[in-house]
């Protein structure tokens, strides 16, 4: 056992990274808003679905989700008589992607300085489990 007057982790819930939001986390979501992010302008259905390598009820679906979470705006539309569906990052969803990515760089930030540390030797007293 640790005795009583060791250090205790100075910062709770550091490691917690509350900023993660599971909306966005799910892959398909998180390839739909990078891709949005990269264009600003939006992105039409069929070329969305081919940056994302998704079928259209999946990109339908995820689409639907964002939209009624405020992340994307969706206009739908005629080009060459034909269907279009339009879709960008709203303002708000926009400001929520970056936030969530900063949140992203910091727990990237956390594993490499993890990973450049030496392991010490397990202290007296304890075993591998």
């Amino acid at each position: 056992m640790p005795e009583r007057n060791e250090p205790r982790p100075r910062e709770p819930g550091r490691f917690a990274y509350e900023g993660l939001d599971r909306l966005i986390h799910e892959k398909a979501r998180l390839s739909i808003l990078s891709s949005l992010a990269s264009h600003p302008e939006g992105l039409v259905f069929g070329d969305l679905k081919a940056l994302c390598a998704l079928t259209d009820g999946n990109l339908s679906r995820q689409i639907t989700q964002l939209q009624e979470a405020g992340f994307v705006e969706v206009w739908k539309g005629q080009k060459n008589n034909r269907p279009q569906t339009l879709v960008r990052l709203s303002k708000d969803g926009r400001k929520r992607f970056l936030d969530y990515i900063a949140v992203l760089e910091g727990l990237v930030s956390d594993a490499g300085h993890a990973t450049r540390r030496v392991t010490a030797p397990a202290p007296e007293g304890f075993s591998p489990a």
